[in-house]
Order: C-alpha cells, then sequence, then structure tokens
C-alpha cells in the first residue's frame, strides 16, 4: 500500500520504539525499585506478616486495575483520541473533565465500601485463614488501612490515560517508581518504629502504599496543567450522563470492566487456593509473579502502552490494514523480548531467587518453593505477552465484547487445572494453572483476531518467534551450564550462579540474535541508539 494511509501507519511505528523505550525506562527504574522493596519485604518480615500484606494489597489493587488502569484508561484512551482527533483540544478537555468526575465519584463510594466491607472481602480472598484467627484478624487490619490507596491509583490512572492519549509517556513512566519508593521508606523507617511502639510492623506497609499513591498522583499534577487537562473536575450530573461520547466512554466501559473483573476472579480464586496450604504458599507464589512482572513491565507492558494511542488513532481513521501491521510490529518486539526471558527464568529460576532474596528472614526452603513457583509462571511469560499486545487491537477496533467472552473461558480453563492440580501439587499448582488458562487466553484472542483484521502477517510473525525461540534456546543451555558449574558455597558466592547465568544468557542471546539477522534486534538497538542521540 502507499499513500496516505501507509505513511501514516509507518510513523506510528516509526514512534513505536521510542514511545516505548521511555514507558520502559520508567518501568524499569520502578520494577528495579520494586525488586529492592521485595528483598526489603522478604528478609524483614516473617512469612505470616508477607502472607497477610500480600493479601491485602491485592484486594484494591484488583479493583484498581478495574475502575483504573486496566478498564478506565482502555476505554478513556481510543474516545479521547477520537474526540481530539475530530474537535480538537477544546473537545477533549471537555470530555475529560466529565469523565474525570464520574471517575473519582466512583473512587470515593468504592473505597468508602471496601474499607467497610473489609471483613467479607477477607474472607472471599483468603478463606483459609478461618481456622487461624489471629492471621485473618491481622489481614482484615491491613485491609482496611491499605484501601484508600485505590481512590489516589484510580485517579492517577485517569490522568494517565490523559497523558498518553496526548502521546506524553515520560511522567506516566516515571511516577509508578515512587509507590516503590514509599515502600522502601516503610521497610527501613516505618518498621523499625512501628516494632519499637509495639505496633504490627506490616501496618508500616500498609501506609507505605497509601503514601507512595498519594505521591503517584500527585506528581502528574504538573503535566496535566501544563496541557490543560488539570482543571475541576465536572461534577457528575444528568448532563453528563447525557453526553454522547460519555456514554459511548461507559458503554466500552462496562464489559472491559466485565472482562478484567473475571480475570480478576483467577486472582481470588488463587489466593483462596493459597490461604489453604499453610504458611509461606501466598508470599512464594506472590514473589514468583513479581519477578514476572519485573520482564513484563520493562518493555512488553510499556510497549503495550504506547501502542494503544496509536492503534487508537489508526482504527478512528478506518486504516485497518495499518491497524494490523502496528500489532504485528509491536508483537514481533514484544516476543523478542518475552520468548528468551521465558527460557531465562526456566533455566535460572533457583539461582536467581537465591542470588535476589535469600538473606535474613527468607530461609533456603523459601528459595526453593519461589523459584519452582517462578519456573511455571515465567515460563509462560511469553503468552502474556501476546494477550498484552493483542487486547488493545480489540479496544482501538470498538469491540469490547470479544476480549469478555476469552476471559471467561480463561477463567474456566484456571478453574479446571486449580482444582486438578493444587491436591498433587500445592501451591506450585496454582501456578500451573496460571500458566495454562494464560496459554489458552492467548490461543482463543488471535483465533478471534483473524475475523477482525484481513492480514495478520502471520508468515513474519512464525518466522520471526522461531529465529527469537531458537537463539533463546541456546541462551537457556548455556546459561544453565554456567549456573551450575560456578562456585555457589558461602553467603556471599551464592549469588553468583544467578548473576554469572544472566550474563551468559544475555551475551549468547544477543550473539545469536545477531547471527540470525534478527530485525527485532536492529530495530530495538536502533531505537536506543536514537534516543541516546
Amino acid at each position: 500500500m502507499s499513500g496516505p494511509e501507509a505513511v501514516s501507519g509507518a510513523a506510528e511505528r516509526g514512534a513505536l520504539v521510542r514511545r516505548a523505550g521511555i514507558v520502559g525506562l520508567g518501568t524499569l527504574a520502578s520494577r528495579l525499585l520494586g525488586l529492592f522493596r521485595d528483598m526489603a519485604l522478604a528478609a524483614t518480615l516473617g512469612r505470616e506478616a508477607t502472607d497477610a500484606f500480600f493479601v491485602a494489597f491485592t484486594i484494591p489493587n484488583a479493583l484498581r486495575q478495574i475502575l483504573g488502569e486496566g478498564a478506565v484508561s482502555s476505554a478513556v484512551v481510543p474516545v479521547l483520541a477520537k474526540r481530539l482527533a475530530e474537535g480538537g483540544d477544546d473537545a477533549g478537555r471537555d470530555f475529560y473533565k466529565k469523565i474525570r468526575g464520574l471517575s473519582l465519584a466512583a473512587l470515593v463510594v468504592v473505597c468508602g465500601l471496601g474499607i467497610l466491607a473489609a471483613e467479607p472481602l477477607t474472607a472471599l480472598f483468603a478463606g483459609g485463614y478461618a481456622d487461624r484467627p489471629a492471621q485473618f484478624a491481622r489481614t482484615v487490619q491491613l485491609t482496611r488501612i491499605v484501601f484508600p490507596y485505590l481512590f489516589f491509583m484510580g485517579s492517577a490512572a485517569l490522568g494517565m490515560a490523559a497523558l498518553n492519549a496526548k502521546k506524553k509517556f515520560a511522567v506516566t513512566a516515571f511516577a509508578p517508581a515512587l509507590l516503590n519508593v514509599a515502600f522502601l521508606l516503610a521497610c527501613f523507617v516505618l518498621v523499625p518504629i512501628f516494632k519499637r511502639a509495639g505496633l504490627d510492623e506490616a501496618h508500616a506497609i500498609g501506609w507505605g502504599a497509601i503514601l507512595g499513591g498519594f505521591l503517584q498522583m500527585i506528581a502528574q499534577w504538573p503535566s496535566l496543567r501544563a496541557i490543560g487537562y488539570g482543571g475541576r473536575p465536572a461534577l457528575p450530573s444528568a448532563d453528563v450522563l447525557r453526553d454522547p461520547h460519555v456514554r459511548t466512554a461507559l458503554a466500552r466501559l462496562v464489559p472491559m470492566m466485565v472482562g478484567i473483573g473475571v480475570y480478576y476472579i483467577d486472582l481470588v480464586l488463587s489466593r483462596r487456593f493459597l490461604s489453604g496450604l499453610g504458611p509461606g504458599a501466598q508470599s512464594w507464589f506472590s514473589w514468583a509473579s513479581r519477578l514476572c512482572d519485573f520482564p513484563q513491565g520493562i518493555f512488553v507492558m510499556a510497549l503495550s502502552a504506547a501502542a494503544l494511542p496509536s492503534l487508537a488513532a489508526l482504527a478512528a481513521r478506518g486504516e485497518k490494514l495499518e491497524v494490523a501491521k502496528t500489532w504485528a510490529y509491536g508483537l514481533r518486539l514484544a516476543l523478542f523480548v518475552a520468548l528468551p526471558c521465558s527460557v531465562a527464568l526456566v533455566a535460572l529460576a533457583e539461582p536467581i531467587v537465591v542470588a535476589l532474596f535469600q538473606r535474613g528472614a527468607f530461609a533456603p526452603e523459601d528459595a526453593h518453593q519461589t523459584a519452582i513457583a517462578l519456573a511455571w509462571q515465567g515460563g509462560a511469560l511469553f503468552t502474556v505477552s501476546v494477550v498484552r499486545q493483542t487486547i488493545p487491537v480489540y479496544h482501538a477496533l470498538g469491540d469490547t465484547r470479544t476480549p469478555v467472552v476469552v476471559s471467561i473461558l480463561d477463567l474456566l480453563a484456571f478453574l479446571g487445572l486449580a482444582f486438578g492440580l493444587v491436591g498433587p501439587f500445592g501451591h506450585v499448582g496454582v501456578s500451573i494453572a496460571v500458566a495454562g488458562s494464560s496459554f489458552v487466553q492467548m490461543v482463543l484472542l488471535i483465533v478471534g483476531l483473524r475475523s477482525k483484521l484481513e492480514d495478520l502477517r502471520a508468515g513474519e510473525l512464525v518466522s520471526s518467534a522461531l529465529r527469537t525461540g531458537g537463539a533463546s534456546l541456546v541462551a537457556g543451555i548455556a546459561a544453565w551450564g554456567a549456573a551450575h558449574v560456578i562456585p555457589h558455597e558461602g553467603v556471599v558466592l551464592r549469588a553468583l550462579p544467578g548473576i554469572g547465568g544472566g550474563i551468559v544468557f544475555l551475551g549468547v542471546f544477543v550473539l545469536a540474535a545477531w547471527g540470525l539477522k534478527s530485525p527485532e534486534l536492529e530495530a530495538l538497538l536502533g531505537g536506543v541508539l536514537r534516543r541516546r542521540r
């Protein structure tokens, strides 16, 4: 194709790596701080305290995805992009003012209800704590403390939607690091204070979450004011609800909330399964998930966030072929990161966990159990990356129904696997179920997309995945061998297999990808070099 559509599509793809690089740098800072946070939590708190915190924090965090970053952002960005394209900044600001007022009102109501309903919510997420009354009461109290975090993060999520729609990614990329800064302050400053005062040190981490959410919300205000989106939100009213663009966003929002809600039923069930498996199960599963989030967030989720405005803009102009090209290009880049990460997390699971966490209250058994969960969850990282890249295409095309149906089928797959595997495999069975259901979701989304786009660029995707997978396999074998021959006796040396194996994996993978003439390697390195210049 030639002409304006091809030019606009090429321009969007050309900017994709640059935008994803900005988001990825910010996410890298946040993930590194998050890794330090998890290391601090593992070393300073016992397993029952971390178990209680992970359950308590999961509840508002799940709602944040439904009412904030997940559903609201995906519903608002395409509509806001269309208002900007059709009516300019004035139309965009008017729409944002109205949707922000509705969002803030909903967040206030949900936070109030959440604090009041902390006990039944804890029973829902951690029913296995019923035979441990002290642990149950501790988790209920923590849930009440952390619930206002939802208000701050929901507000920040809507600000992120406005900035991303205007293709301003720097602040939204770096602001999340403030949450982990607050957690670290809680670990090293508040926890000792609470201990000296005879208070539950886990509550200190809860207050750290509140501080982090507040800081992330405040950090966006200068940028929002600079683009004219920092004004007073419109009060919810009948006139606001009659606005056709608000109604369009709400019509998109409801099925997205249902879809994300179905996904978080998986999470509720995971926590319930884990709560009945004794001390440590919640924490082992959570630390494995956090380590998987690290490579995901640095580039895969960054690429997804950067791609949505481009996909929405192309879809709004009816350029479906360019939508397909942009999706395929983003997916090739995402798999170039996710496939090697999947292989590395399987090959080096235990050395990585030992290097990062085994100190203080984190015992060798904690490392072993976390590593098994990590190998299963990490092995499915590439399926999550495909899902993350594909769902925005449906949203950009205005189809919010298909992802909901797929999420329901994903839930059924998770339930079938979990019920069959938790008995023989314990907490590892939950990780296997998560990995298996993610694979089902990936396959169904790709199959469904064939009816939306004429050309899925299957040839280029398969050849790219084979190149990347081959390079990853060679690197994984080399890294596994290196980790097993590096000396690891003693407190200091035990970190060397994880560090050395990771260096070997990265070096061999880059050399193999270069030898296979991978265009994704050239695209990513070229984007980095252009960014530096």
